[in-house]
């Protein structure tokens, strides 16, 4: 395959249709895709959640296991991906001052045909829209975003990591 082929979408049919992969005729191998995020927002907000005073309830426990319902449902929110028996999901949550807000990070993993980067970003994402959705009694000014895949393991390009040069 010439570089321009391998760089050509991969969900687009001969006539430029949507159409999605067969993966079928790919080896099994590990997967691992690492996504991060944050949600930033008033110190007084950070330290509400927290202290554990937001109306709604414990913001970060919510907010941890709605990003690993949603990675199990990627399949059933992004048209063309393939629906994937998981073997790992975590959500890791951590307050930081400095934003000030909360830091969103995702792992998920598998053992299959294709990748997980679709899982982990989504499994941020829900992430950062629960925790917006269970504060914004506390503060409508919040602000999603910085949403990027950090690393991902496995499959035909093998190990990949944001700032590094294959």
């Amino acid at each position: 395959m010439s570089a321009e082929e391998d760089k050509r979408l991969t969900h687009l049919d001969a006539e430029g249709k949507a159409d999605m992969v067969d993966v079928g005729a790919k080896a099994d191998t590990e997967r691992v895709a690492v996504a991060t995020g944050c949600v930033r927002m008033a110190p007084e907000t950070l330290q509400a959640i927290l202290a554990g005073n937001a109306k709604k309830g414990d913001v970060i426990g919510v907010a941890r296991v709605a990003g690993i319902m949603a990675a199990k449902r990627t399949s059933d929110l992004i048209p063309l991906c393939h629906p994937l028996a998981l073997t790992k999901v975590s959500v890791d949550i951590e307050p930081d001052e400095a934003l000030p807000g909360l830091r969103i990070r995702a792992l998920a993993k598998l053992t299959g045909k294709t990748g997980v980067e679709m899982e982990a970003l989504t499994a941020v994402s829900v992430t950062c829209l629960t925790i917006y959705d269970m504060a914004k009694a506390l503060d409508k000014d919040m602000v999603i975003g910085e949403i990027r895949l950090e690393e991902k393991l496995g499959g035909k390009s093998g190990h990949w990591k944001r700032g590094e040069r294959d």
